[in-house]
């Protein structure tokens, strides 16, 4: 079997990926510092594949510890990088350690990539990288507009970093993702959205205030120049997503990619808003939600979503999977983990 390192594996995309790759014949090894995660999510996907994956309990800013899991596992093939802070608002109030851990442990894999001759390198980029894009849909021809928070600046950065290194080490093939809105769960409901910290993503805080964690939902802000007044924003099933990077691998390892970089832009290409994402979850699930309009958040950009056509004809990959079926996954996997007996 391929073996790969999922950086971030015991994360939301992380761990559903981390099935995807184990479902289509990859061997995976995790590394996650558990800054904004735990390992339970190990557990399920062990129930999901029937494999057990080992997890490195290491922050990818510490070069040596990291470097260690290269002389481990001399036959790595390649890497999906995940592991990142990403919370905007956290970002806007904390940007040194934004930049500090997203682009030091970045540097960190690059560096060890072409000292140990991983050449197949995905990574986890953001369609924050467009800023208030000028034309809808975004394509991947689209100009950078200024970032509207640290967190998006270190995924511009990042992409840049990759690219400069590509140019400087040719065998290093790399494919950056941007990627819109995940939300949803795995079928099975053993694995979904679980974050240590507060859900700052607006599905989980929707299932968590439809269970009774949370005591109402704000929408941040009614008066933007849209159709409703409320942000527009392309959600994706966490599990298309999944599927996309291992699609990214499959592709790179097979010799077929055309530059030493790609980009690709993963969404549904439709744009929803945050009051017609409300809608959808109350008209699958039954249930009312209690939500209020409050005040803009900064560092919000006003629309964007996706033209994935390029990920089709390259990646043979497209969506499967609508806002309906991402409101469903998502609710029964919120029921399951705030079941009293939950064995999540």
């Amino acid at each position: 079997m391929k073996k790969v390192l999922v950086t971030g594996g015991c994360g939301y995309i992380g761990s559903h990926t981390i099935v995807d790759l184990i479902d289509h014949g990859f061997e995976v090894i995790s590394v996650d510092s558990l800054v904004n995660a735990d390992e339970r999510p190990l557990a399920g996907i062990e129930k999901i594949t029937g494999q057990a994956v080992y997890n490195y309990r290491v922050d990818l800013c510490d070069y040596e510890a990291t470097r260690q899991i290269f002389l481990d596992h001399p036959d790595l093939m390649g890497i999906v990088h995940f592991a990142a802070l990403k919370a905007v608002g956290e970002s806007v109030e904390q940007p040194l350690r934004y930049f500090r851990n997203n682009l030091n442990s970045l540097l960190n894999l690059l560096d060890l990539a072409t000292e140990h001759g991983v050449d197949n390198f995905i990574f986890s980029s953001s369609c924050s990288v467009y800023g208030n894009a000028r034309e809808l849909p975004v394509t991947e021809a689209n100009d950078f507009q200024e970032a509207e928070s640290p967190y998006a600046r270190t995924k511009q950065m990042g992409e840049q970093m990759i690219r400069d290194v590509g140019r400087a080490f040719p065998q290093l093939r790399s494919i950056l993702l941007r990627y819109f809105n995940p939300a949803g769960a795995h079928p099975s409901a053993l694995i979904g959205e679980s974050p240590v910290n507060p859900a700052l993503n607006l599905v989980p805080v929707i299932t968590e205030t439809a269970i009774g964690r949370r005591t109402k939902l704000t929408v941040f802000g009614d008066d933007y120049g849209t159709r409703d007044g409320s942000c527009i924003r392309d959600y994706i099933h966490v599990m298309d997503l999944a599927n996309a990077h291992t699609k990214a691998l499959q592709y790179l390892a097979a010799g077929q990619s055309e530059e030493a970089c790609e980009v690709y832009n993963l969404g549904i290409g439709e744009g929803v808003t945050v009051l017609e994402a409300i809608e959808a979850f109350e008209k699958v699930t039954g249930q009312s939600l209690n939500y209020e309009i409050g005040p803009r958040r900064p560092g919000d950009v006003v629309a964007i979503y996706s033209n994935y056509q390029r990920a089709a004809e390259r990646l043979a990959w497209a969506p499967a999977r609508g806002i309906e079926d991402i409101m469903q996954t998502a609710w029964e996997w919120e029921k399951r983990r705030s079941a009293p007996a939950s064995v999540s």
